[in-house]
């Protein structure tokens, strides 16, 4: 397992679950995924966990998780709303 020296978990603010701001959600292919965990490293809200499961209740679909994965494992997707 992967050992973090300093993180934060995402909760609830004034804004409420900030997840419902999304136009475009990640999606991990776990057949690429080497788990390196770089998208839990650059993710700003810290919304994907040590299994790298991302919470749609905090992520924003900023799409950085995406753009760091070396693997191109992780694509954003429009969200169904």
């Amino acid at each position: 397992m992967r050992k973090r020296l300093a993180t934060s978990t995402p909760t609830e603010g004034a804004c409420g679950k900030t997840g419902s701001w999304r136009v475009f959600r990640p999606v991990v292919d776990r057949e690429k995924c080497n788990a390196c965990g770089l998208c839990a490293m650059y993710c700003p809200d810290n919304a994907i966990n040590d299994d790298l499961e991302v919470d749609l209740d905090f992520c924003k679909g900023c799409g950085i998780c995406a753009h760091e994965c070396p693997k191109k494992a992780i694509t954003m997707e429009r969200e169904e709303k």
